[in-house]
């Protein structure tokens, strides 16, 4: 049975004030669970991880609007679960980040004591690369969204081998080669398979996202054949003919000029290399997206159909203009459940407009999401492997 507070109590029991829970109902950041029939609000046990949600993430330095949409869905525990996972996350990063600005404060005071000229301007940067954590809001919605598609994918398909092991078999490692993986995000590809790697690779992650591969260094560990890069796929930082291997796994269709990443690539790569890169198709899991539109017409998950810029139906052609004995290769796998959570922590991943519309829907959503999979739902996958040569 639930206990239900005042408002006066449950800011009481929050340390925080009145003021402040009214104006995050006003914001509709937290609804009370109830009002009485004079219309007093009425809070219970479970709002409380709600709140804390808020709080935590107003203390990292997120705006309210993004913790709006951030916080959608955080009533159900897995999907809970999931976000403190994450949070988690950020607050190491954020002490990790605290802490180096405390060692340079320590050597500059050292170097002040000695005598000694101050180089004021490594001081300065560092303090500037800590306060540009904005993009703390980009790493969260990158961690969120990356966890959320790969539990689907790793819990409920039906291919047991998994995407990341059989993309792993296509790639064909032989020792002693180098390799350059783009958008390598948070390094599962080898994550998954560090007992398969041969001896003697260089393996160069690169991703834009700096906070992204924070979390491939942690889940790769302390490997000496493993280095970081962080850069745009379309101007890469390294030598011509430096690499036996280019990867481009789920990447190549967010470039924002296609022709001129394929060009660096080819650039990069030795006489004979390979380069792998992976797609989907139109057909690729569309039930998803027949899911929301029957629910809301309106609802686009991707301003962009990402296949038409680079997937199965077209990555032939499209690769043909500057390598050669291009192969396509399929993965066969499905994806069936009767769960709504990881559809649902699917759906407010993708990057559309499906969490500004479902903000205020969001119990409607989720009852609507329960009754279509709760006898089995079936969806599509249509994704596989192109590999050519230079």
């Amino acid at each position: 049975m639930n206990n239900y507070y005042t408002s006066g109590e449950f800011a009481k029991k929050a340390h925080v004030s009145i003021r402040t829970i009214r104006y995050y109902d006003q914001k509709n950041l937290l609804k009370p669970s109830t009002h009485t029939t004079s219309g007093a609000r009425r809070y219970t046990d479970a709002d409380f991880a709600k709140l804390q949600q808020i709080l935590l993430l107003k203390y990292l330095g997120f705006s309210l609007t993004d913790i709006r949409e951030m916080t959608i869905g955080s009533g159900d525990r897995q999907l809970l679960l999931d976000s403190l996972q994450i949070q988690k996350r950020l607050v190491e990063e954020r002490l990790k980040e605290m802490q180096n600005v405390a060692t340079a404060i320590d050597s500059t005071s050292s170097t002040l004591r000695a005598g000694h000229e101050v180089d004021w301007s490594k001081m300065l940067d560092l303090i500037h690369l800590t306060s540009m954590n904005q993009s703390l809001s980009t790493q969260y919605q990158n961690a969120s969204n990356i966890s959320a598609r790969i539990k689907l994918h790793r819990d409920y398909s039906l291919n047991k081998e998994g995407w990341f092991h059989w993309l792993f078999r296509q790639l064909d490692l032989k020792p002693g080669m180098k390799i350059l993986e783009l958008g390598a995000g948070n390094g599962t590809l080898w994550a998954q398979n560090l007992d398969r790697i041969p001896k003697g690779l260089t393996i160069v992650l690169s991703d834009i996202s700096d906070g992204i591969l924070v979390d491939a260094k942690n889940e790769i560990g302390n490997r000496a054949e493993f280095q970081y890069a962080v850069f745009d796929a379309q101007k890469i930082p390294f030598a011509d003919n430096t690499f036996d291997l280019v990867i481009a796994n789920h990447m190549l269709f967010y470039c924002a000029n296609i022709p001129r990443t394929l060009k660096e690539v080819k650039r990069v790569m030795k006489k004979g290399a390979s380069f792998a890169c992976s797609t989907y198709s139109k057909r690729h899991m569309h039930e998803i997206t027949d899911l929301v539109q029957e629910f809301n017409p309106e609802i686009v998950l991707s301003s962009t159909n990402l296949y038409d810029r680079f997937g199965l139906d077209n990555g032939v052609e499209i690769l043909s203009h500057d390598f050669t004995d291009v192969i396509c290769y399929k993965y066969e796998d499905a994806i069936e459940l009767s769960e709504s959570t990881p559809v649902i922590s699917y759906i407010l991943s993708c990057h559309g407009n499906q969490n500004s519309i479902l903000l205020d829907h969001y119990n409607e959503f989720k009852n609507y999401v329960d009754d279509r999979v709760k006898d089995g739902f079936h969806i599509t996958k249509d994704a596989g492997c192109l590999t050519c040569k230079k």
